[in-house]
């Protein structure tokens, strides 16, 4: 993911989320300098729009010597409670963007994990 560029990973919710401190983990594989926004957002199924929760920006620089290993990533972010509404269609969506990059797939996440000397990226709810 370069300049511009975001993806989304979409979650129905079950039910309301309290107000508290999310952990995020976004350990990603990085193949040039590159600035990534990263956003928790919750979607509103009635269609009355998107409510931004929490959002972190981050540099990341690859390693060193055409080395693929995760680089590691770790935020905790607070937020606000989450009124969804189990059946409504309400949504918990992770977005992530690259601001800056030239390439385009500068930052992605490590979904080898361990593999690549790293973890899979989550998230942890209050």
């Amino acid at each position: 993911m370069g300049a511009g560029s975001s993806q989304e990973a979409e979650f129905i919710l079950q039910g309301p989320i309290p107000a508290g401190t999310y952990t995020l983990i976004a350990d990603g594989i990085i193949t040039g300098p590159v600035d990534v926004l990263f956003e928790l957002i919750w979607r509103k199924g009635d269609g009355t729009g998107d409510v931004l929760l929490a959002m972190d920006s981050h540099h990341f620089e690859p390693n060193g010597g055409g080395n693929f290993d995760a680089v590691p990533y770790e935020v905790e972010l607070a937020a606000p409670a989450v009124d969804a509404v189990a059946g409504a269609g309400d949504q918990f969506i992770f977005r992530y963007t690259g601001t800056n990059s030239p390439g385009p797939m500068s930052y992605a996440p490590n979904g080898d994990g361990a593999t690549r000397n790293g973890r899979i990226p989550n998230i942890t709810l209050p």
